[in-house]
């Protein structure tokens, strides 16, 4: 099979789009070696018997796939609503909404309040997918620039928005590729002078520190607000592709009409219904990933190392006259981890004890010799 990546060098005869023409497919390497901390994944897998009840719940669905599934998912949005509210109380499924990953969800946002003559705002750096959401709804994309301590200057960000009126703010807490959570008082700001839709993705929630705030809790107040979360991190779920929103039941019923038809398969909300069924145990490993970040980042900080604050299941590291540099010869031990972020600083995702050790002292060899 062809490596051949599609966008890149597009023969004349292909009709693409102007603005797609030398552009590259979002993706971050899969390369097949012992240590991969490059995606973000959670290192722990279900356990036999949560595996066990995803498995036979998607063959309870699989007997009824000559029928299409449930357009509305009421059944796993009852279920996300009730995991919701053991955070913030009151979360109902009328203002529960899921997509095929936190992406779709993403997409259906400007679908939905986006588009051509309208503009989608954040602030850099950031989750690299926003700006290609903004091209591909022909939404205008504009970029402010985050602090050096990487939070965002409130003064900043309400002039901005004063200025550039967007349709659509997506903020992120905890950041990607950051790991910086959002000063709540930041977030307020935004959405007091924010004129439209306010976008707070906390795909990372479930990693933040103790006595972070969620945005869940601003619900009620700001109706123009929405929270998106996924079940790829903390709920280990990554390869089940289910992404989630909470907001005021009338953003949900906008995002339904750009909604594809029966997007959501019926295996796929089995296997989240399953896999919601088993939170608790699914959950369990993030304070052991959250213990193993802190250990991480004070061994990075000993070896001399800048490290930004991490409230996510990652860490922002440098810096370095040549990344890529560094990038390679960690893959070349055998150690893959994510080159992203502003110049000179690399990520790597926390995975198991055994992997980050592993890393350390692949990247003392490397930064040593």
């Amino acid at each position: 099979m062809s490596d051949r990546r599609p966008g890149s060098g597009t023969p004349d005869w292909v009709p693409l789009r102007d603005e797609l023409r030398g552009e590259e497919p979002y993706g971050a390497p899969q390369i097949d070696v012992p240590v991969r901390l490059n995606t973000n994944e959670n290192p722990y897998g279900p356990s036999e018997v949560a595996a066990d009840d995803v498995a036979a719940s998607v063959r309870a669905a699989a007997l009824g796939l000559n029928r299409y599934p449930d357009r509305e998912a009421w059944g796993l949005r009852t279920a996300l609503a009730a995991y919701l509210s053991r955070e913030i109380a009151g979360v109902d499924a009328a203002g529960v909404w899921a997509a095929n990953g936190s992406n779709e969800v993403m997409q259906q946002i400007l679908q939905a309040f986006g588009g051509p003559g309208r503009t989608a705002l954040s602030f850099a750096p950031t989750y690299s997918m926003y700006p290609e959401y903004a091209r591909n709804t022909h939404t205008r994309w504009i970029a402010g620039q985050r602090r050096d301590d990487f939070g965002i200057d409130a003064h900043a960000a309400v002039a901005l928005i004063e200025a550039e009126q967007p349709d659509v703010v997506f903020l992120t807490s905890p950041n990607n590729p950051t790991g910086t959570a959002l000063d709540p008082e930041h977030t307020r700001a935004v959405l007091e002078s924010a004129p439209g839709i306010v976008v707070v993705d906390e795909a990372y929630a479930e990693f933040r520190r103790a006595g972070t705030p969620s945005a869940l809790e601003l619900l009620a107040e700001f109706p123009r607000l929405i929270v998106t979360r996924t079940m790829s991190k903390a709920f280990a779920l990554a390869g089940g592709r289910l992404g989630y929103l909470a907001a005021d039941p009338a953003i949900v019923d906008a995002l339904r009409i750009v909604r594809l038809p029966y997007h959501l398969s019926s295996v796929t909300q089995a296997t989240a219904e399953a896999a919601l069924r088993h939170t608790d145990e699914l959950l369990a490993q993030v304070d052991a990933l959250r213990v193993e970040r802190d250990r991480s980042a004070d061994r990075l900080r000993a070896a001399g190392f800048q490290v930004a604050e991490s409230d996510a299941n990652f860490i922002l590291f440098g810096t370095f006259d040549d990344r890529h540099a560094v990038w390679q010869a960690l893959v070349d031990r055998g150690v893959l981890i994510r080159e992203t972020g502003p110049l000179g600083w690399l990520r790597v995702s926390i995975g198991t004890p055994a992997e980050m050790d592993a890393f350390h002292t692949a990247l003392q060899e490397v930064t040593t010799t």
